[in-house]
């Protein structure tokens, strides 16, 4: 072997530039970071062919003195930590002190900066790694930074990169996210000379709504739910969008922890349970989420690029997020807009165990009769579809019902069925299709998951018990979660280090595989420290019963049967979706209607 010795600075600092550069993104993160660390107000972000030629990255945040700029470059130097309890307590965006070093060690690089309240300002430049004398230079309050030539000096790693317009378009993607982080900031984003991004200071809600918009697209604040929780020391903030919105790949998720995106599988475990019984398999939902705890209680110091994070109670994080995105997924009900609409927008919000809450359900006009569906409303159509009933027959429903739009319910009364399949309705904003069988099925699944709810779990006592060989983090993790299993009907007991025994199941899954069973919910357990995929098995089986139960295609619906389905679905929770997240009914407006036959034109 060769003698061990001391590698010499500049390749340990070309090194650290390969764990924190990736790419011309890594650079504009760590300046941005560092610039909105620094108090700005106004961040200007210029790049020159994807950024291998130039980036300049502008702020007028609170600047550098002349005597701290050789430290500013130089490798583990910060002001933003001095002890270990400073790192224990990250608050900062920016916490290393190895960004400008690594940038340096592989670029032709500047820095300018001026003091808040001082005259002057100073430049120090760095080529190589090589660093030159501080100089007086001029510039405003604030601190400029270029890195130019990215990787000239590393030409393996130059090679890696890709054409110019892919990397420009990761550089605009991290803008935006950081734009959506800090929507207090104002920032703008230019590409070889010529303005891309420019985003004003959000003051306030309507503001923060527009660049969100800006963000995720125009569509998306019109399809989303505002969402506002706190528990524990936890707060919950931001958007989810409803599952009919949901996308074909997982492009427009934005989570963030105290102002951080990050990337964490408790996070993403979270979301995917939560909308688990809404979402169309494949697709994947939009979100933009902000998580605030004390910074205790998140390590941030795991990965060089800072982009996970690891919760010292991942358990409670897990529980919270879902929680809260259950509750606020389940309050959606087809036709139902929430209360609490912001002036001047279009988008639904929801208040989720804060002072908004959604507008209560009306009772709307009923009549003696009762539906044939059993769906335990009653009540008779309009008088509006005389044309369909007689006059004789409408003239009951004329007495009862007023005629101005507050009084007519969301999903509107049926005018008609259309070959069997779709309910066609009337409501104040135009024209309503509802898939009855979809919408039936979302009905009767909530009603059996009520009763099981109602009723408790039984459990299956096994004729024979079943022993599995586990993992020993497996098997610890049914001792622990033993009482908790059981209420659920899963009754384990640990047979040895690597060995647990299955005496009872869910009566509910009676004939299911009992191996396949234990071992995905202990292998969640194990994971997340909690598991719904017993809850998930049951709902599989009563989703079935649903479909088979529900009123089927074809089959040919009276007047009074189609309305008492539309009142049942506006008091339905999910009825949005069916249990397989196709959507269960659609609205086309007055505005809509009338461009497609070209009226007022």
């Amino acid at each position: 072997m060769p003698a061990i010795r001391a590698l010499p600075i500049d390749l340990v600092n070309q090194i650290a530039a390969g764990e924190v550069i990736e790419r011309p993104a890594s650079v504009v993160k760590e300046l941005v970071e560092n610039s909105l660390d620094a108090g700005a107000t106004r961040i200007e972000v210029e790049i020159e062919q994807g950024g291998l030629r130039l980036i300049r990255v502008r702020d007028d945040g609170g600047g550098i003195a002349a005597a701290q700029l050789p430290l500013a470059v130089a490798a583990h130097a910060t002001s933003k930590i001095a002890s270990f309890d400073d790192l224990e307590r990250v608050a900062s965006m920016g916490f290393r002190g190895e960004a400008l070093a690594s940038m340096a060690a592989v670029s032709r690089f500047a820095l300018t900066s001026r003091e808040a309240g001082s005259e002057e300002a100073f430049r120090i430049e760095v080529d190589g790694g090589r660093m030159q004398p501080v100089r007086p230079a001029r510039h405003p309050p604030g601190t400029s930074v270029e890195v130019r030539d990215l990787f000239y000096n590393v030409p393996a790693r130059r090679k890696f990169l890709r054409a110019e317009r892919t990397e420009f378009a990761h550089i605009d993607d991290l803008v935006k996210s950081l734009a959506l982080a800090r929507a207090d900031v104002a920032f703008h984003l230019g590409h070889n000379g010529k303005p891309v991004r420019l985003w004003k200071a959000a003051a306030d809600e309507a503001a923060l709504f527009e660049r969100v918009a800006a963000v995720l697209g125009e569509e998306f604040p019109a399809q989303s739910l505002r969402i506002e929780q706190a528990a524990a020391g936890l707060r919950l903030s931001g958007w989810v969008g409803l599952p009919s919105a949901a996308r074909g790949q997982a492009d427009a998720q934005y989570f963030y922890v105290n102002g951080r995106r990050v990337r964490d599988r408790v996070v993403t475990h979270a979301v995917r349970q939560a909308y688990a019984d809404v979402l169309f398999h494949g697709r994947q939902p939009a979100f933009v989420l902000y998580l605030e705890l004390d910074p205790a209680g998140v390590d941030v110091n795991v990965h060089p690029a800072k982009h996970e994070v690891r919760f010292r109670e991942q358990r409670l994080v897990h529980d919270f997020l879902f929680r809260s995105l259950h509750e606020a997924l389940a309050q959606t009900r087809a036709g139902r807009v929430p209360a609490a609409v912001p002036q001047d927008e279009g988008t639904l919000r929801m208040a989720v165990g804060g002072a908004a809450s959604a507008a209560p359900m009306r009772s709307w006009p009923q009549a003696d009769g009762q539906s044939r569906l059993a769906l335990g409303v009653r009540e008779d159509p309009l008088g509006a579809y005389a044309a369909l009933l007689g006059e004789s027959a409408a003239a009951p429903a004329r007495a009862v019902v007023a005629s101005t739009p507050e009084d007519t319910p969301p999903l509107g009364f049926a005018i008609a069925q259309l070959k069997g399949i779709y309910i066609l309705a009337e409501n104040a904003r135009g024209l309503v299709l509802v898939d009855m069988h979809a919408a039936h099925e979302r009905i009767t699944y909530e009603k059996l998951k009520a009763a099981r709810s109602g009723t408790g779990l039984r459990s299956q006592l096994l004729l024979v018990p079943v022993t599995l060989a586990v993992s020993a983090r497996e098997a610890a993790a049914a001792e622990e979660h033993a009482e908790s299993l059981a209420a659920w009907g899963l009754e384990l007991s640990r047979g040895g280090p690597t060995s647990v025994v299955v005496r009872r199941i869910p009566a509910l899954l009676e004939g299911a595989d009992v191996a396949e069973l234990t071992r995905a919910v202990l292998a969640e357990l194990a994971q997340h420290g909690s598991s719904r995929r017993l809850e998930e098995w049951e709902n599989a089986l009563l989703a079935t019963l649903a479909c088979h139960g529900s009123v089927r295609a074809g089959r040919r619906l009276t007047l009074p049967e189609m309305n008492a389905l539309l009142r049942e679905m506006e008091a339905t929770e999910r009825s949005g979706q069916c249990n397989h997240g196709r959507p269960t009914w659609t609205e086309l407006g007055l505005a809509e209607l009338d461009r497609l036959f070209l009226r007022g034109r």
